[in-house]
């Protein structure tokens, strides 16, 4: 029991150690990234979440069409997972600044916000993901992380936290479509 203890504790200190992107990061491009235009139209994306321990739980494909209408970005998501269920998530993002947004979502508590800054862009939020728990729904935080890989290409690495703790991550490609 006590070596289980000590490998618990170790376990937490060394993900407490891993670092993680920060909008002061020396940018890698001098690509700048605009989310109205990177998903005005059609664009695909494909996923999966991993545990902690790197355990790959859940794998998705989404189906995005996006519109902007000079102050709010609608993001109309259409997920299918492997094992075929789908579930749909619709955005309302408005930009508040040169390079600030607010967003909405049904299941997100409160608003998501974000910054874009040159190729990247940070989005956080609060969100009851549907899944099969007694309620339903597990509330979860994301740190959301997108780098412009391309002008068509977009890799997303995003951040869940549970109470606090790291519970896994969710990584995806997006594809805008011609």
């Amino acid at each position: 029991m006590i070596r289980l203890v000590i490998a618990l504790s170790f376990a937490g200190l060394l993900s407490a150690c891993v670092g993680k992107p920060a909008l002061e990061d020396e940018p890698l491009s001098s690509r700048q990234l605009n989310l109205e235009e990177f998903f005005e139209g059609r664009v695909v994306a494909y996923g999966q979440f991993q545990d902690i321990f790197g355990t790959v739980r859940r794998r998705f494909d989404v189906q995005i069409e996006g519109t902007w209408d000079g102050e709010t970005l609608k993001l109309v998501e259409d997920f299918t997972y492997e094992d075929g269920s789908t579930e749909q998530r619709v955005w309302r993002l408005q930009k508040t600044g040169p390079e600030t947004w607010r967003g909405t979502a049904p299941g997100v508590i409160g608003d998501a916000t974000g910054e874009e800054r040159g190729d990247t862009f940070n989005w956080q939020y609060t969100i009851d993901l549907p899944v099969p728990v007694p309620d339903g729904a597990l509330r979860v935080r994301f740190d959301d992380w997108m780098w412009l890989l391309s002008d068509t290409r977009l890799l997303n690495r995003a951040y869940m936290k549970r109470y606090g703790i790291d519970i896994g991550e969710v990584i995806i490609t997006f594809e805008k479509q011609s």
